[in-house]
C-alpha cells in the first residue's frame, strides 16, 4: 500500500497495538497485523491449525506482498508480531523492534485482562523468555525504546522514516 513499508515488531507488551493507534490518528497508513493479517497457522506452509498458540501465530503472507506492491500511500506501517516474519522481512524498507525493559514489560502485562494474550500465567512466562532471548524478533531491526511516552516513540519512528533520514536496515539486510 505504501510507496515506502515499515514493520513495527517487539514481544508482546512493547506497544506495537498502540504505536499502530497512535500512528493511524496521526492520519498515516498503519495496518495493525494481529487484526488485519493474522490467524493460526504452520509458520513454515501456511496451513491453518486448530487451537491458538503463539508459535502458529502468522500473517497471511500473499497479503502482506500485495499490500506492499500498492503504492496508494506514501508511507504504510505494519504493526504487529508473526512468527513466519521471515517470509516477508524483505519486503520492507525498514524494520523497527520495540524495546522495553523487564519492569515495564510486566507493568504492562499486569495490566492485562486474562483472556488476552499474556494474561495468564503460562503466558507471560513465555513473553519474559522472549523478551530475554529475542528469538522471535527480526534481528537487524532498529531498536527503538517503547518505554518512552506514546507519542515520543510515535515522534522517533516517523523521524527515521522521513526522506534522507531512511533507516539503516535496507531490504537486503533483513533477516530471521
Amino acid at each position: 500500500m505504501g510507496i515506502r513499508n515499515y514493520l513495527i515488531e517487539g514481544v508482546s507488551g512493547t506497544g506495537k497495538t498502540s504505536v499502530c493507534k497512535e500512528l493511524r490518528r496521526r492520519g498515516y497508513h498503519a495496518i495493525n497485523g494481529d487484526t488485519d493479517l493474522a490467524y493460526q497457522g504452520d509458520p513454515e506452509t501456511g496451513i491453518p491449525t486448530s487451537g491458538a498458540t503463539h508459535e502458529h501465530h502468522i500473517w497471511q503472507v500473499d497479503r502482506v506482498r500485495a499490500l506492499v506492491a500498492g503504492q496508494d500511500e506514501a508511507v504504510t506501517f505494519f504493526c504487529g508480531g508473526s512468527r513466519n516474519f521471515y517470509q516477508f522481512v524483505d519486503l520492507f524498507d525498514g524494520v523497527f523492534v520495540l524495546d522495553v525493559d523487564l519492569d515495564t514489560l510486566n507493568r504492562r502485562l499486569d495490566q492485562r485482562p486474562e483472556d488476552e494474550w499474556g494474561g495468564k500465567q503460562a503466558e507471560r512466562e513465555l513473553i519474559v523468555r522472549l523478551h530475554r532471548t529475542k528469538e522471535d524478533i527480526p534481528k537487524n531491526g532498529i531498536s527503538i525504546d517503547a518505554t518512552a511516552p506514546l507519542a515520543h516513540v510515535v515522534d522517533e519512528i516517523v523521524r527515521r522514516t522521513e526522506a534522507g533520514k531512511q533507516p539503516q536496515l535496507r531490504r537486503t539486510e533483513a533477516g530471521k
